[in-house]
């Protein structure tokens, strides 16, 4: 039995207003700031981020709601200060526009503990600034010959690697502009239950995307310092050789 056209034509309707609903739903990312595990009486913030401008930003923690905000500059930030265990959970966003939600963060684990272990110091080569498609090393050093260390990025959920004791350093190949922004590390021991470092100091990575004109006055500024070297260099061989005056008879 065929469908009327009507019904055929109404169903198309739908799917394309799925579709486009479907599309259209924003993305949105939720990080602590400053990221790691935080101390009891410490305080962080929990960010979140949305490709749009208007609208409502929902925090949950473990499934209940906790509290509402509206977004300013497409992000909302919930402040936690004088950290308890209490605050230990899992926290997750919501987006809200007239009412409806249109989308739902990741979950991020936040944890509250004691920092018992010595603070870890991070470090990179070749420097604090690279050019695109540079290779690059961080590397964590504690004074502690079994903790692990994780490297973390300013505005992911999770940390970008787990550094163990046996190699603490993390490679960067051909990195680019996405790989800049604010690194920091954080250590800890596994026995009976984990033991936690301080969060190292932070490092700005900055990654220089040189463009052709760039290249272009590296080139012929380094083309005026050969020809200025051989000019002056001309001048001493001449002068060198050039016949002394007669003397006086």
């Amino acid at each position: 039995m065929m469908l009327p056209v009507t019904h055929v034509l109404a169903f198309g309707a739908w799917l394309v207003a799925q579709s486009k609903a479907t599309s259209s739903a924003p993305t949105i990312s939720i990080f602590l700031k400053p990221p790691g595990v935080i101390p009891p009486g410490g305080s962080t913030t929990i960010c979140c981020i949305c490709q749009h401008d208007n609208g409502n930003f929902v925090l949950y923690k473990n499934g209940q709601q906790l509290r509402t905000l509206e977004l300013r500059g497409s992000r909302a930030e919930f402040s936690i200060s004088n950290a308890t265990q209490e605050d230990t959970g899992a926290y997750s966003c919501h987006y809200l526009d007239g009412g409806t939600v249109l989308a739902r963060s990741e979950t991020l684990e936040v944890m509250v503990q004691e920092f018992r272990l010595p603070k870890p110091v991070l470090s990179v080569l070749p420097g604090h600034e690279v050019a695109a498609g540079a290779y690059v090393i961080f590397r964590c050093t504690i004074a502690h010959s079994n903790a692990g260390c994780f490297l973390y990025l300013e505005g992911q959920i999770k940390a970008l690697d787990l550094l163990s004791k046996e190699q603490n350093y993390f490679n960067l190949s051909h990195v680019h502009k996405g790989n800049r922004g604010r690194y920091s590390c954080q250590c800890f021991t596994k026995g009976a239950s984990f033991e936690w470092s301080a969060v190292s100091k932070t490092l700005d990575l900055v990654v220089r995307d040189y463009a052709w004109s760039d290249v272009v006055r590296l080139v012929l500024g380094a083309g005026v310092l050969v020809l200025l070297g051989l000019i002056v260099a001309e001048a001493m061989h001449s002068h060198r050789h050039r016949p002394g005056r007669p003397g006086p008879h």
